[in-house]
């Protein structure tokens, strides 16, 4: 150890003094260095951070978080729109007397329009088919888009005159707009013997001859209804003859009809000869023995039910086939289809009156002598029945059969 080299006190010092010195040199240049560094890259990012959302946008769909709402390019000025044709017109509040379904096919494209159009004239050039088709068409929306007035369609089955037209003109005085008149007469029959000022002026419909006791009876009932079908304001249905008179004014029967909720249609199972001997077994088993039903043609029905009668192509054929005299198809043929298909639409009476009191295979038929206030008043209130669930004496609204001679007494009558 006495070897060792000794240093002096005073070099140990400044050697301390150099290292401190060199340390802080050190620790600046550190300081410089890294303050160059940070300044170049803090440079370098946000140079590169400015660049980079023009990328990404520019590339790549909008994300969920709120983008910036897109503007739409700007576009020249055009040219206005022209001006739109004016909307169309509402609909009237007062419909005219006869709505009808109007269809018209054009032959070029083979395509069809179908619309409601007033019908001017009952004239046209239809088949039955092609009729019963058009009539048969029924409104699925129930809530019509217009007000309208119920009518009462009277539909006479005539051969060609009518005998107690000024009866029935009287009858129909001051109710325009409540009814509608159609005539079916022979197609021979001359219209121009009725004057232009008469309610049944132009109320004919395309006809054909009939024969009593077979189908041609019937298709002419259904050829009625389906004409007076087309008009969507009749919602009831009557079928007159020639020699049928109406037992009350025209208020009075048409309240009586409007506010029922059925049709006057007479049903009843006749098991003696004139009934179930008229049924052909070959109708079986479409129609049953104990599905026979007769009753009297003149009816009135409702709008629904007249509705099924023209669209009948189940037992209407079957009837047509195998219905022949003595099996009369005007007295079994909408009875036994109500009485299968639409019972609970039936009164099951007629509203009709007539007299079979004598027998035989027509009624009897009361003439001027017969006419007198206490004979109509017995067939106006000599009866029972059930209307609308209630017990009343008025069953019949109207009559037959009488004779043309029984005019003038009748017109001098108060009640019409």
């Amino acid at each position: 150890m006495a070897n060792e080299l000794q240093l002096p006190l005073p070099w140990i010092s400044r050697l301390k003094n150099a290292y401190l010195q060199l340390n802080h040199v050190f620790h600046f240049l550190s300081f410089i260095v890294g303050l160059s560094l940070g300044i170049v890259v803090t440079t370098h990012i946000k140079s590169f951070s400015f660049a980079l959302p023009t990328s990404v946008h520019s590339i790549s769909p909008s994300t969920p978080s709120s983008p910036p709402p897109l503007q739409p390019p700007s576009l020249p000025p055009s040219k206005p729109p022209p001006p739109s044709s004016p909307p169309p017109s509402p609909p009237p509040t007062k419909l005219p007397p006869i709505l009808g379904l109007s269809v018209s096919i054009n032959n070029t494209s083979n395509e069809t329009d179908v619309s409601l159009t007033e019908q001017k004239s009952l004239m046209h050039s239809m088949s039955d088919e092609e009729l019963f088709w058009r009539a048969s068409m029924v409104p699925k929306v129930q809530e019509l888009p217009f007000k309208i007035v119920r009518k009462v369609a009277f539909m006479f089955l005539t051969h060609g005159p009518l005998p107690f037209r000024p009866l029935w003109e009287k009858f129909f005085e001051g109710h325009g707009g409540l009814y509608s008149i159609y005539l079916h007469p022979h197609p021979s029959f001359n219209e121009s013997v009725l004057p232009e000022t008469s309610v049944f002026y132009g109320r004919r419909i395309p006809s054909q001859p009939v024969q009593w006791g077979t189908s041609s009876m019937i298709d002419a009932e259904r050829r009625l209804l389906a004409n007076a079908l087309l008009d969507f304001s009749n919602q009831r249905f009557i079928l007159l003859s020639e020699s049928c008179i109406p037992l009350f004014n025209f208020t009075t029967i048409y309240n009586y009809l409007t506010e029922s909720n059925l049709s006057f249609l007479g049903i009843f199972d006749d098991r003696g000869k004139g009934g179930r001997g008229r049924y052909n077994r070959q109708m079986w088993p479409a129609i049953n023995i104990t599905d026979w039903r007769k009753g009297s043609q003149w009816f009135e029905l409702h709008r629904e039910l007249a509705v099924e009668v023209i669209s009948d192509r189940r037992f209407y054929p079957i009837f047509v086939e195998y219905c022949h005299p003595s099996c009369y198809m005007d007295e079994h043929y909408i009875p036994t289809l109500v009485n299968m298909r639409y019972v609970e639409m039936s009164s099951n009476r007629s509203i009709t009156w007539v007299d079979w009191s004598r027998g035989g295979a027509h009624p009897r038929r009361f003439g001027w002598v017969d006419i007198k206030e206490e004979f109509l008043n017995h067939i106006r209130y000599g009866s029972e029945c059930i209307y609308n669930g209630n017990t009343t004496n008025m069953c019949f609204l109207f009559a037959r059969k009488f004779h043309p001679n029984a005019l003038q007494p009748l017109l001098r009558m108060t009640w019409v």
